[in-house]
């Protein structure tokens, strides 16, 4: 098994909360989200006191997250390959992940709309909230969750209370357009002027290994076959 840092795994998990209130990156993930009223999607905390799935399917058809469910029934459809043949037939995308912090009945609520993952915000799971390492997770959190993730992760000048001395990461630009930074007149200013003029440099070859410089360079002369030494019988005089 993959050992990874316990920080590490903390900063993989903060970019993904991060990612989740992002509405392009979670649009580009192919989430339906064009009529929900806002990101991150914040219910009251008497959801997690839910039981049935029709008050489930009622709460996210009034948010106007039904059609990210929609998407997901559309989808279904038979593995290809031979994953078919290790019990895992039938494949379909993925729907919002509710983030609940106690556990009310809110599982049997939820659990039977295919495409939603349940997730207890003091165990988040990297793999549910950024499936393929991809971020940008469609998220509904109720109230309770929501507050409790800065007790869980900090802020950027308050330590977390339920985790040892660890921050919330910070960014190190304010401003991360580095392109419009670069070509800012104040930048610009501080710079040299271009270098117009090219120097080109002579590429000295070897003539030793390529052919071409070979053949530039004067040639050796040409060794000259040695004499045929005469043998015994041209050297008997003719009788």
């Amino acid at each position: 098994m993959l050992s990874v840092n316990t920080t590490q795994k903390r900063y993989a998990i903060c970019s993904a909360l991060a990612a989740s209130a992002l509405p392009a990156l979670v649009m580009s993930k192919g989430h339906r989200i064009e009529e929900v009223p806002e990101l991150p999607l914040v219910v009251e905390d008497k959801v997690e006191g839910y039981k049935k799935t029709k008050e489930a399917v009622l709460l996210l058809k009034k948010l106007k997250a039904w059609n990210d469910i929609k998407k997901v029934y559309a989808s279904q459809r038979m593995r290809a390959g031979k994953g078919k043949m290790r019990n895992r037939r039938r494949i379909q995308r993925r729907g919002p992940c509710i983030i609940y912090n106690e556990d009310n009945g809110i599982i049997k609520a939820f659990r039977n709309i295919p495409g939603i993952t349940l997730l207890n915000v003091s165990k988040l799971n990297i793999l549910k909230l950024a499936p393929g390492g991809h971020v940008g997770r469609f998220c509904i959190w109720t109230e309770s969750a929501f507050r409790k993730l800065d007790e869980l992760y900090g802020t950027w000048r308050k330590a977390a209370s339920l985790k040892s001395n660890y921050n919330l990461p910070m960014h190190k630009m304010i401003n991360t357009d580095l392109s419009r930074i670069l070509k800012s007149p104040e930048i610009q200013r501080a710079l040299r002027a271009p270098r117009k003029k090219i120097h080109r440099r002579v590429l000295k070859k070897k003539p030793l290994v390529g052919k071409k410089a070979a053949a530039t360079k004067k040639p050796a002369p040409e060794k000259k076959p040695a004499e045929k030494k005469p043998t015994t019988e041209e050297k008997k005089p003719a009788a």
